[in-house]
């Protein structure tokens, strides 16, 4: 499901970063000379494509055996990432002109302190790029009724309770000095498959910067 996702959270990023840096739509490396930290990295999927892109970019994930395996993939595609295993505290001290976390929010015990990890992580200047499931009816159908009951999706990766709607994720970016600028729904239709529009009752992406 993630591969199916990722070239549409990949257009949203890159719309977002030509807007923030106003780099060329065309251009090939907009995030040259820029430093990317992807949290919850997983096995790369993300990563991988912001160092194509142009980033210095460092992942980190909690799970060592995902660290394992995106180091290792890398690696092989020719790529030089840092990849570390551990939580936020894994980049202390650190700042990053670009930092994402896609559909990590929802799995941690204490979002609003990892919202703050982030927000520390983030430059000034910086752009920052959230998506989680929203919190509805839908997406307790879509994701675990349907998703896990049918095993598209391992059963357990979900607790509908943990997922944020948007106006939640908004106070707790608010909160860490931090400014929402877009909020894009993520929505799934059998024809069309994943896509962007306004629709937030199953996923969304969110742009936020720092003021």
């Amino acid at each position: 499901m993630l591969h199916r996702l990722n070239p549409i959270r990949l257009g949203y990023l890159r719309r977002a970063v030509d807007a923030h840096w106003g780099s060329d739509p065309a251009g090939f490396a907009p995030l040259a000379g820029k430093r990317a930290l992807d949290v919850g990295c997983g096995a790369g999927l993300l990563a991988e494509p912001l160092a194509r892109l142009g980033a210095s970019v460092t992942g980190i994930d909690a799970a060592p055996e995902n660290i394992e395996v995106a180091a290792a993939h890398a690696a092989g595609a020719g790529l030089s990432i840092d990849y570390r295993a551990g939580g936020i505290e894994a980049v202390a001290g650190e700042t990053f002109d670009l930092v994402t976390s896609l559909e990590v929010i929802e799995h941690v015990a204490d979002p609003a302190g990892f919202v703050r990890g982030l927000a520390g992580a983030l430059a000034p200047g910086g752009l920052m790029i959230l998506s989680t499931p929203n919190r509805t009816p839908l997406s307790r159908l879509a994701l675990i009724t349907l998703a896990e009951g049918t095993g598209a999706i391992p059963k357990g990766t979900h607790d509908w309770e943990r997922f944020l709607t948007p106006e939640e994720l908004t106070v707790l970016v608010d909160s860490a000095g931090l400014s929402v600028r877009d909020v894009t729904g993520l929505t799934f239709s059998p024809a069309s498959g994943f896509t962007l529009g306004e629709s937030t009752a199953l996923d969304y992406l969110m742009t936020i910067r720092r003021p």
